[in-house]
């Protein structure tokens, strides 16, 4: 019947604390307003608040994203599905390719994936084009690359932004209130491509300038007792927080009073967009999705990627001008307001469901 709700897999993998995770969840919440019924399979949903996760409909299937062991268990997903197909399955990132094309074959529905990030140079991946429709790329520069790299046709990739919630947080502190310590801040996987070590750096020399600011780099991952060891090479571990034990950034990023990306390479920012949401003023890399939100010395302020220096002179220069930085915070609250709001992103990729299934013919499978 016409009036049926759309029923969605969506493939993702170990939920962490990051913006690919948020970009998952947020689908899940809002689908439903949009007629779509959504079904998520994940190796672990650890990292999603109790509540939240309560509220979700999950099948957790451990150690299914791995290489090889990840093969053998993939048949524990398929009987529950058998029962109630999807329509459509959508592959929340270019990592899962792999799960969700088998999946794919396996309950011969057709798929959709989104790409957050930058696509390696000379890994092509494999496209049954029975089945794979559509990329969404979160960014024009995330699509460029994805079509540069993977050599798709330009109507097979889709621009659909990240969104985020517009309603203004409770939890957000006001920006560089007098009387209080001013709070500069960092959140997100501690990688190294997200340009952290900069960001200790520019610290340093903004405490040589002013003793009275803090710092906080909220978020975990492979990079951190390297960042730690940093901190107290430069001797600035005193003013810099870790707050790696998260569930959600929400709190560390309403914390803050200015807030720093110093990302050698990015596909959009969506915990960027948060601190935006809450009128953070951001000083980001000018790299990938970034040019997408921020108009330098408008909506917020741009660095050359990989240097300290530029990054300790706009936080300074933030510091000095309170007002000025609650003017960009304010600009940059309502340009995500309305550009990158979560109920946009979920509409667009809807009419892209219907698209797809409205072009998809599904060929008989062959008697085995």
């Amino acid at each position: 019947m016409a009036d049926d709700p759309l029923n969605v897999l969506l493939v993702a993998g170990r939920f962490e604390v990051r913006g690919t995770t948020n970009y998952t969840l947020r689908l899940a919440e809002h689908l439903g307003e949009y007629g779509v019924r959504p079904t998520i399979v994940c190796s672990s949903a650890e990292g999603i608040e109790a509540t939240r996760r309560a509220r979700l409909p999950i099948r957790e299937y451990p150690h299914v994203e791995l290489p090889v062991i990840g093969r053998l268990l993939r048949e524990w997903i398929v009987p529950p599905l058998q029962e109630a197909p999807p329509d459509l399955i959508h592959i929340q990132s270019r990592a899962l390719l792999g799960l969700g094309s088998w999946l794919a074959h396996r309950l011969h529905r057709p798929f959709v994936m989104t790409v957050h990030d930058f696509p390696p140079a000379g890994r092509r991946p494999r496209f049954d084009r029975q089945f794979a429709l559509k990329v969404i790329a979160v960014s024009d520069s995330v699509r460029d690359a994805v079509l540069e790299t993977w050599r798709l046709a330009p109507g097979d990739v889709a621009v659909i932004h990240s969104g985020v919630e517009a309603e203004p947080d409770e939890r957000s502190l006001p920006v560089l209130e007098p009387g209080h310590v001013p709070v500069v801040g960092t959140a997100g996987p501690l990688e190294a491509v997200k340009g952290i070590p900069y960001f200790l750096s520019a610290a340093q020399k903004v405490n040589k300038v002013r003793d009275d600011v803090q710092f906080l780099v909220a978020g975990a991952g492979p990079e951190e007792a390297n960042l730690r060891r940093l901190a107290r090479r430069l001797k600035i571990d005193r003013q810099v927080t870790f707050a790696p034990n998260l569930r959600d950034f929400g709190p560390s990023v309403a914390a803050v009073d200015i807030f720093c990306l110093p990302s050698l390479q990015q596909g959009l920012g969506t915990i960027m967009l948060e601190a935006m949401a809450m009128g953070k003023p951001v000083i980001a890399s000018s790299v990938g999705g970034i040019h997408s939100v921020i108009r330098d010395g408008e909506t917020g302020l741009l660095v050359p990627p990989s240097q300290s220096a530029p990054i300790a002179d706009r936080i300074l220069d933030l510091l000095r001008d309170p007002v000025r930085a609650r003017a960009i915070g304010e600009a940059g609250r309502a340009f995500v307001k309305h550009e990158f709001r979560a109920e946009s992103m979920v509409e667009r990729t809807v009419e892209l469901y219907h698209q797809v299934l409205g072009t998809w013919r599904p060929v008989l499978q062959e008697a085995k």
